[in-house]
């Protein structure tokens, strides 16, 4: 069986992000970037899957920029057999994404199509669900444990009200939450592996999908900052400032 994952190249999680000077996004140059956290996870699962024998070949997917490439290299060397980049300057939206997606599924056929549930740059949560719905596929969201059975995905489902096990058919769709597994570091060996491994560059306007902007973004701004807090003498106090300062009861 073959997978695909898909892997988002964004400012890495520890640092902190600054909004540009025109409040036109956040600031990226000379910024450390890296995959996207649920998408390492997306990338673990797949191997995982590879090394119990449920998947026989992974093909990391990243769309964007020239520099890309690092985060699809990163996924070789945790165990994606190749790569496939889709090369644009242009910023890409989730449902641009998402049928970008689509014709490389087209193109390479997999049963399995992992993502992570969303990226830390714009939180969307809306690129897996809307990959299954051009591609008329089932899906499984916030996987928190996924299991092959044949043709068949039983994935543990986080919601609101605790955990869910849903069976879907193959070919399908998974999103994946936080607690599904924990990310291998890559070792050097398989960092200079990954450097032979094949990764081949593509453009929109070969998979014919156009990937127009459909959202403007009007102002970025940074939240407001925390008002500091203040000592009360006893409960009386504190429900008084409670109703009438704060007027949250």
């Amino acid at each position: 069986m073959k997978a695909l994952v898909a892997v988002k190249r964004v400012v890495d999680y520890n640092v902190k992000v600054r909004v540009k000077a025109d409040g036109s996004g956040v600031e990226t140059a000379n910024v450390k970037m890296s995959m996207n956290p649920f998408d390492e996870i997306a990338v673990e699962e797949a191997v995982k899957l590879k090394e119990a024998g449920a998947v026989t070949e992974i093909i990391a997917v990243s769309l964007g920029v020239a520099a890309c490439q690092e985060t699809l290299r990163t996924a070789l060397a945790m165990g994606a057999d190749r790569a496939i980049l889709v090369e644009t300057d242009v910023e890409l939206q989730p449902l641009a994404v998402a049928k970008l997606l689509k014709a490389v599924a087209e193109k390479e056929a997999p049963q399995l199509i992992i993502l992570g549930k969303q990226a830390i740059d714009d939180d969307a949560n809306q690129t897996g669900q809307m990959l299954a719905a051009l591609m008329n596929r089932p899906q499984a969201t916030f996987a928190s444990k996924v299991v092959i059975n044949g043709q068949e995905a039983q994935v543990t489902r986080e919601v609101d009200g605790g955990l869910e096990t849903i069976a879907i058919p193959l070919p399908a769709i998974i999103t994946t939450d936080l607690r599904l597994n924990t990310p291998r570091y890559a070792t050097l060996p398989n960092i200079m592996k990954a450097k032979k491994k094949p990764l081949d560059v593509l453009k929109p306007e070969a998979l014919g999908v156009d990937v127009t902007p459909r959202l403007k973004t009007l102002k970025v701004s940074e939240p407001p900052k925390r008002k500091g807090g203040v000592m009360v003498a006893d409960v009386k106090a504190l429900v008084d400032k409670l109703r009438n300062d704060v007027k949250v009861i």
